[in-house]
Protein backbone atom coordinates (compact mmCIF):
# COMPACT_ATOMS: atom_id res chain seq x y z
CA UNK A 1 0.00 0.00 0.00
CA UNK A 2 1.62 3.18 -0.85
CA UNK A 3 1.52 6.46 1.30
CA UNK A 4 -1.45 8.33 -0.86
CA UNK A 5 -3.53 4.75 -0.11
CA UNK A 6 -2.50 5.24 3.40
CA UNK A 7 -3.81 9.28 3.61
CA UNK A 8 -6.68 8.66 1.27
CA UNK A 9 -8.44 5.37 2.89
CA UNK A 10 -11.61 5.92 5.13
CA UNK A 11 -14.44 4.36 6.13
CA UNK A 12 -18.26 5.73 5.44
CA UNK A 13 -20.14 7.20 8.60
CA UNK A 14 -23.70 6.98 9.33
CA UNK A 15 -26.25 8.98 6.94
CA UNK A 16 -28.61 10.05 9.57
CA UNK A 17 -25.57 11.61 11.85
CA UNK A 18 -24.80 15.49 11.84
CA UNK A 19 -22.23 17.88 13.04
CA UNK A 20 -22.79 21.55 14.35
CA UNK A 21 -19.93 23.62 12.44
CA UNK A 22 -17.62 23.50 16.37
CA UNK A 23 -18.04 20.26 16.95
CA UNK A 24 -17.50 18.97 12.89
CA UNK A 25 -14.16 21.34 13.57
CA UNK A 26 -13.42 19.65 17.16
CA UNK A 27 -13.75 15.89 15.54
CA UNK A 28 -12.11 16.73 12.07
CA UNK A 29 -9.08 18.32 14.16
CA UNK A 30 -8.95 21.16 12.25
CA UNK A 31 -8.75 25.37 12.77
CA UNK A 32 -12.46 26.79 11.65
CA UNK A 33 -10.45 28.59 9.00
CA UNK A 34 -9.84 25.72 7.24
CA UNK A 35 -13.59 24.43 7.50
CA UNK A 36 -14.48 28.06 6.00
CA UNK A 37 -12.26 27.69 3.16
CA UNK A 38 -13.49 24.20 2.35
CA UNK A 39 -17.43 25.20 2.44
CA UNK A 40 -16.31 28.63 0.18
CA UNK A 41 -14.53 26.68 -2.23
CA UNK A 42 -17.39 24.01 -2.78
CA UNK A 43 -15.66 21.71 -1.35
CA UNK A 44 -18.02 20.88 1.44
CA UNK A 45 -21.50 21.85 1.34
CA UNK A 46 -23.17 22.30 4.79
CA UNK A 47 -26.50 22.71 5.47
CA UNK A 48 -26.97 26.43 7.03
CA UNK A 49 -26.74 30.18 6.05
CA UNK A 50 -23.96 31.39 8.47
CA UNK A 51 -21.01 28.99 10.23
CA UNK A 52 -23.38 29.45 13.20
CA UNK A 53 -26.20 27.56 11.43
CA UNK A 54 -23.94 24.96 9.85
CA UNK A 55 -24.63 21.63 9.79
CA UNK A 56 -22.70 18.93 8.20
CA UNK A 57 -23.78 15.10 7.48
CA UNK A 58 -21.45 12.45 9.10
CA UNK A 59 -20.08 11.88 5.24
CA UNK A 60 -18.63 14.63 4.90
CA UNK A 61 -15.94 13.58 7.88
CA UNK A 62 -13.88 11.34 4.98
CA UNK A 63 -14.39 14.28 2.67
CA UNK A 64 -13.19 17.06 5.04
CA UNK A 65 -10.26 14.61 6.23
CA UNK A 66 -8.92 13.79 3.00
CA UNK A 67 -8.68 16.78 1.90
CA UNK A 68 -6.87 18.43 5.01
CA UNK A 69 -4.26 15.29 4.74
CA UNK A 70 -3.77 16.69 1.06
CA UNK A 71 -3.00 20.16 1.52
CA UNK A 72 -1.64 19.62 4.83
CA UNK A 73 0.68 16.26 3.90
CA UNK A 74 1.14 16.95 0.34
CA UNK A 75 1.02 20.03 -0.58
CA UNK A 76 -1.77 20.13 -2.39
CA UNK A 77 -3.82 23.30 -3.34
CA UNK A 78 -7.70 23.18 -2.49
CA UNK A 79 -8.20 23.10 -5.99
CA UNK A 80 -5.90 20.28 -7.13
CA UNK A 81 -7.91 18.41 -3.69
CA UNK A 82 -10.94 18.94 -5.12
CA UNK A 83 -10.03 17.32 -8.57
CA UNK A 84 -8.61 14.37 -6.87
CA UNK A 85 -11.76 14.03 -4.35
CA UNK A 86 -13.61 13.74 -7.90
CA UNK A 87 -11.29 10.89 -9.07
CA UNK A 88 -11.54 9.23 -6.04
CA UNK A 89 -15.23 9.40 -6.07
CA UNK A 90 -14.83 7.89 -9.65
CA UNK A 91 -12.62 5.34 -9.22
CA UNK A 92 -14.99 4.16 -6.27
CA UNK A 93 -17.88 3.57 -8.38
CA UNK A 94 -15.98 2.18 -11.43
CA UNK A 95 -14.41 -0.37 -8.80
CA UNK A 96 -17.97 -0.98 -6.96
CA UNK A 97 -19.56 -1.17 -11.38
CA UNK A 98 -16.60 -3.37 -11.86
CA UNK A 99 -17.40 -5.36 -9.00
CA UNK A 100 -20.81 -5.97 -10.02
CA UNK A 101 -20.29 -6.92 -13.54
CA UNK A 102 -17.81 -9.67 -11.96
CA UNK A 103 -20.25 -11.30 -9.70
CA UNK A 104 -23.16 -11.08 -12.78
CA UNK A 105 -20.39 -13.27 -15.32
CA UNK A 106 -19.51 -15.45 -12.35
CA UNK A 107 -23.44 -16.31 -10.99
Amino acid sequence: MTNIDLILEGEMLDDGVWYAFAEFCSVLRAEDGLVIELVESGLLEPSGATPEAWRFPARDLLRARTVTRLVQDLGVNLEGAGIILDLLEERRALRARLAYMERLLAG
